[in-house]
């Protein structure tokens, strides 16, 4: 865990939904410079997590923290939200240009036109659809209209960027390509960010941390070289079927890593 003040930190929250707990974390941090990854089953939370931590959802009980206030007490949770971007599962992009797309955020923020363009126009060179600009968002293909999602979330210079496993809408080769660009980009920029996923695969990718999760709770939190590790291996089996990883020498993730399930031992 790095020292100073978390950008989020959850405690005691708890959140129902009828008689079923679907979250109960004592206690979660995440600070500046972190990239972690959330991964579990289906149905164990994470998405609830990323929500409760985007302000979306009120917990039941305890409380959660942006820069060290409590929202809904000394932060309303819009001001809260504003320091953060979320992408979603599917992009949902505006009957609109992707030029107009990626820059609603900046416009319901009251951004000065000449500073709206110059930063639309960085964030789509930097996934480099800037020649898509002008085209409308509804004819693109799937990996164009998440980069387009993924420029609208950037341009906005959050704090915390929020990714609900924003390719398993995507073909394998689509995924690989933007996992790597979207990696390289997250490096670059940068930008903390908690990423969503049921894939193993994907983790190596964006994350240098990662959380599992399994009946609402954080069952295993840490470095990823340490969570692919003998120790975890066991809970990582049981979620996706793996028994083994291969890294590099060292233990560092390599640019491409390989996954191998029971079918192919």
């Amino acid at each position: 865990m790095k020292a100073g003040q978390a950008i989020i930190e959850l405690n005691d929250v708890k959140l129902k939904r009828g008689s079923r707990k679907t979250l109960d974390v004592s206690h979660f941090e995440i600070h500046s410079g972190e990239n972690v990854a959330v991964i579990g089953a289906n149905g164990v939370g994470k998405s609830t997590l990323l929500q409760v931590i985007a302000c979306l959802l009120r917990p039941g009980e305890g409380q959660v923290c942006v820069r060290g206030h409590v929202v809904g007490e000394d932060i309303s949770a819009i001001k809260a939200r504003r320091r953060m971007a979320m992408v979603l599962q599917r992009p949902y992009l505006l009957d609109a240009t992707v030029f107009d797309n990626v820059a609603v955020g900046l416009k319901m923020r009251r951004v000065p036109e000449d500073e709206m363009r110059d930063r639309v126009d960085e964030a789509l060179a930097l996934f480099g659809i800037e020649h898509l600009a002008n085209r409308h968002g509804r004819s693109l293909s799937g990996g164009e209209s998440q980069r387009v999602s993924l420029a609208r979330a950037l341009v906005l210079e959050p704090e915390l960027l929020l990714l609900d496993e924003p390719m398993s809408s995507l073909d394998v080769p689509t995924r690989m390509a933007l996992l790597t660009e979207l990696g390289r980009i997250i490096e670059k920029t940068q930008v903390t960010t908690v990423f969503v996923t049921h894939d193993v695969t994907e983790i190596p990718f964006l994350a240098d941390r990662t959380v599992i999760m399994d009946g609402g709770k954080i069952v295993a939190d840490g470095p990823v070289r340490e969570v692919l590790r003998q120790e975890m291996r066991g809970a990582l089996s049981q979620l996706a079927g793996a028994t083994n990883w291969l890294l590099t020498e060292d233990g560092e993730r390599s640019d491409v890593a390989v996954f191998v399930s029971d079918s192919t031992c």
